[in-house]
């Protein structure tokens, strides 16, 4: 089980995906490592103990982020916080 970062929601200059979130995982640092998390699942954990998961789809970029897809999508508090990758 690993551990990684919300960075923000996936989003263009004009939309916003609302279920879609870039994660930065630890120990991660280029897209070879990121692409081989594909397919894992990802929870989220609120501070009210309520669960939502996701899946990471695809690596996000060169420097080891993912592009993980949730079932509800996340709040905005989410942000920053930390999620489990199983």
């Amino acid at each position: 089980m690993t551990t990684g970062k919300v960075l923000q929601f996936r989003r263009g200059r004009k939309t916003v995906h609302e279920r879609h979130f870039l994660i930065e995982v630890l120990g991660v640092s280029n897209r070879e490592e990121a692409g081989k998390l594909a397919g894992k699942g990802v929870e989220w954990k609120s501070p009210a103990g309520k669960i939502i998961k996701g899946k990471i789809a695809a690596a996000h970029g060169n420097k080891g982020v993912v592009r993980a897809i949730f079932e509800k999508g996340l709040p905005g508090q989410a942000v920053t916080t930390e999620v489990e990758i199983k």
